[in-house]
């Protein structure tokens, strides 16, 4: 799955034009190298993500197959690192 629909999917960004921008601004790295959009994401994969002065670094746990529901959202990724404000950061 590309890495802007997996932000999107698992609701670590709201849309996935503003996952894409993100990309676009270097601000998304996965397994610490700067990536793009289309850049696929697997299981295992470690995502962070840096907006402003709020960081997320997530690990991949489970790629959907298609959409998912808001309950089983959470269960896609595992949070590694937080930093930053909270209530700013999914």
């Amino acid at each position: 799955m590309r890495l802007d629909k997996f932000l999107k999917t698992s609701g670590l960004m709201k849309r996935r034009t503003v996952a894409k921008e993100a990309c676009e601004g270097g601000r998304v790295q996965v397994n610490g190298r700067t990536a793009r959009a289309a850049q696929e994401v697997r299981e295992g994969d470690v995502i962070q993500i840096s907006l402003g002065q709020r960081l997320l670094e997530v690990e991949v746990v489970q790629v959907p197959a298609g959409q998912t529901r808001k309950e089983e959202r959470a269960g896609l990724y595992r949070v590694l690192r937080r930093e930053g404000p909270e209530e700013a950061v999914p």
